[in-house]
């Protein structure tokens, strides 16, 4: 017992952490809002800091890159069991259902992977594509991908293999809402789950017709 306690403690301490960026997201809508089913707005966008993280094409993800769009971000890893797949299923089929948008407004989507260690770029440019090829993919170091999930208020933490489990066979706990940053790549919002992709797919056609703030 005294050997998983610290695990506990950490499972814990992640709860209260996402307990607290909760709370942070219940706020009131900006005034100029259209009618929204899912998607919660701030009352003012956030700008976020600097930051650099490496798409599945080699290429540089840096703030400039996700300017013109209405961006939703999910952080995840390509061996998750369970909410990176479901996650991932339900958000392609909002995707397929703004897909009649004009490409040059078209909302966007942005897999994270917060497993570096075992998540290569191209890895998880198989993986995302997986489930629509419109869907952006991108990781980075550890510390990078901390700073970013930060900004974002979203959290991620490792979890060590089970004992007798090759080291190799951890697992990573992290956040299941989604951002949502606005076309100056700014935070704007959150989607929380259960996801609903209809109402997803609503939302974010609207939001690509909302006067910039």
């Amino acid at each position: 017992m005294s050997k998983r306690l610290p695990f506990l403690l950490a499972g814990l301490a992640m709860l209260v952490m996402l307990a607290t960026i909760a709370l942070r997201w219940h706020r009131a809508a900006p005034a100029d809002a259209p009618a929204l089913q899912v998607v919660s707005l701030f009352p003012q966008p956030r700008v976020l800091p600097e930051f650099n993280l490496r798409q599945s094409d080699g290429t540089a993800l840096v703030p400039g890159e996700l300017k013109g769009h209405w961006t939703l971000v999910f952080l995840g890893f390509t061996h998750c069991p369970d909410v990176c797949p479901t996650t991932l299923a339900q958000m392609a089929q909002a995707q397929k259902q703004w897909r009649s948008l004009p490409d040059s407004t078209r909302p966007r989507l942005l897999f994270v992977s917060v497993d570096p260690d075992r998540d290569t770029p191209d890895g998880i440019g198989e993986y995302a594509h997986g489930f629509d090829p419109d869907t952006l993919a991108a990781t980075a170091d550890v510390p990078a991908l901390e700073a970013f999930a930060k900004s974002l208020s979203l959290v991620f933490a490792k979890v060590p293999a089970p004992e007798g489990v090759p080291a190799d066979q951890y697992s990573v706990d992290h956040s299941a809402a989604i951002a949502v940053l606005d076309p100056q790549a700014r935070m704007a919002g959150v989607i929380q789950p259960p996801l609903e992709p209809q109402a997803i797919a609503k939302d974010m056609a609207a939001l690509t017709g909302m006067p910039s703030r």
